[in-house]
């Protein structure tokens, strides 16, 4: 797949907002913990997306209730669906100067098109060593799910079924979705607004 941008402008990439707040204390804390400045940039987005992927649950694996949103709750509570851990992921590279974004996939959120589709959220990053932008999914694995780190080739979560209505979309946002923030903001209950509530369109 061909990648899109939303913006030519690299700056709009590394932002501070509400939800990717790497300003807050316990961000700054963890980057101290994760980076070093013998690390180059490839190391230091493999280290942060491994982070995020093993060391942050998914709140549906772990059946969880708790609604996370800005990368320090997701980051406080050690879990999150893949709109928080994104934003988490998102927060620690940009707190490096590396330009993340957003991109987005629908998909059957079970196994068969009658139990409903959902959006499904991944990152987007530019590696400037290589001039490249690349995409990587730190949902987290688990049977039947593995997402890898590659600067080659897409190791993704999900393969995309098209047969079932299933899209993987090319644009790779500044920012979160506003239906994906608007539906964490709006529940209080994870296993609930997974099952129900989460947007099936960008």
């Amino acid at each position: 797949m061909r990648l899109m941008l939303e913006s030519t402008n690299l700056k709009d990439y590394l932002e501070e907002n509400e939800v990717i707040n790497f300003s807050h204390p316990l961000i700054k804390t963890k980057i101290d913990e994760l980076f070093n400045e013998k690390q180059s940039e490839i190391e230091k987005v493999k280290t942060a997306f491994h982070f995020v992927r093993d060391h942050i649950s998914h709140s549906w694996d772990i059946q969880s209730e708790r609604v996370t949103l800005t990368a320090s709750d997701v980051l406080k509570y050690r879990e999150g669906i893949c709109y928080a851990k994104s934003n988490l992921l998102a927060s620690l590279l940009r707190a490096q100067g590396i330009p993340t974004g957003f991109c987005y996939q629908r998909l059957m959120i079970f196994d068969t098109p009658d139990k409903g589709y959902s959006l499904h959220a991944l990152n987007g990053i530019y590696l400037k060593s290589i001039d490249k932008w690349i995409r990587l999914d730190a949902r987290g694995n688990k049977p039947g799910v593995q997402s890898e780190f590659s600067t080659k080739e897409e190791k993704l979560a999900f393969t995309i079924n098209e047969e079932f209505d299933e899209k993987d979309f090319s644009t790779i946002y500044t920012n979160p979705n506003q239906n994906t923030i608007k539906t964490l903001k709006q529940n209080s209950n994870a296993l609930e607004m997974y099952k129900h509530y989460l947007p099936d369109a960008l």
